[in-house]
């Protein structure tokens, strides 16, 4: 096991939390991907994520807090329909950019007057925020716990062969299983009158729309976000999308889609969500493999699969 690993016991929570608050950076488990969380309100830890991950300084951070009431604080101005999508989406893989409070630095926002709030479903990472809220903190800053532009972790120990040479003494990685969605949360732009998705996820348009009951858009917009990049979650082997694989060639693509004579299949779902799921442990794969291309057949229709077509064009970029 790394040394850096701790098993999620509650004493490791709680040990975690102060370790935070100590300056030190925690990666922990979402529902959505693995994060490396750093205090929100301390600029030398934050920057600590930035060199660790080899990350721009002007890309913005999520701030993840423990529960919606903490919204307020890293806040001002929120539309009437920010409420109805945390009520109804939080705990959940949902990102919320909002005018920012003067609790939100620029050291996290990227020098922009907007911040990335989300609350995360996972019991870890629940127990986390809630064990740091009650040690005094506010926020945990945390982009996804890989080396910019790679494959975002959905493991503790993808999380370890990213990252350990990298982390110092008294980091700390917390093992909370294999992620659930697989993929990072949607992005939702809300400072205007109507909400604008940023980056596709698991909370889709349609969603958005019924508990709004607003027209939602799509697209880009000047705020700069996380994963908005044109190339992005790229293994180091070259990804082709909707192509007939080669013999060597990694494949991925659905259950229902035969598997080539001398191609490696490397995910075969039965479904969207295991797509979503899978995705990422299979593009590492790839690379453990020392495969050279992967061919990735992309699923259709709405949904997640929208989320799924946007990290494989990404990681083909």
């Amino acid at each position: 096991m790394s040394q850096f690993l701790s098993n999620c016991t509650t004493s490791a929570m709680v040990d975690a939390a102060a370790n935070l608050l100590a300056g030190g950076l925690v990666a922990f488990p979402t529902e959505t991907v693995y994060g490396l969380g750093a205090d929100a309100c301390n600029a030398d830890a934050v920057a600590r994520i930035y060199s660790v991950k080899g990350r721009p300084a002007d890309h913005p951070l999520i701030v993840h807090i423990a529960s919606m009431d903490g919204l307020g604080d890293w806040a001002d101005d929120v539309p009437g329909y920010v409420i109805s999508l945390a009520r109804d989406f939080w705990p959940g893989p949902m990102t919320l950019v909002v005018k920012r409070s003067g609790l939100a630095g620029d050291f996290v926002t990227g020098g922009q007057d907007t911040v990335g709030v989300r609350v995360p479903d996972h019991p870890v990472a629940c127990g986390l925020l809630e064990a740091f809220v009650r040690a005094g903190g506010q926020g945990v800053a945390a982009p996804s716990a890989n080396r910019f532009g790679n494959v975002s972790p959905t493991t503790a120990h993808a999380v370890a062969d990213e990252l350990g040479d990298y982390l110092a003494e008294g980091d700390q990685i917390l093992d909370g299983g294999a992620c659930d969605v697989g993929v990072e949360s949607t992005i939702i732009d809300c400072t205007s009158a109507a909400p604008r998705i940023l980056r596709p996820g698991a909370i889709t348009v349609e969603m958005i729309s019924e508990v709004t009951g607003l027209e939602v858009s799509k697209g880009p917009t000047k705020i700069r976000v996380s994963g908005s990049l044109d190339s992005h979650y790229a293994p180091k082997a070259k990804v082709v999308l909707d192509a007939e694989p080669a013999a060597g060639d990694g494949f991925i693509a659905s259950a229902n889609v035969p598997t080539p004579t001398g191609v490696i299949r490397l995910l075969e779902p039965k479904d969207d969500q295991e797509y979503a799921r899978g995705l990422y442990l299979a593009l590492r794969q790839a690379d453990a493999l020392g495969l050279a291309k992967v061919v990735a057949i992309s699923p259709t229709g709405a949904g997640i699969a929208e989320a799924i077509r946007d990290r494989l064009s990404r990681a083909s970029h």
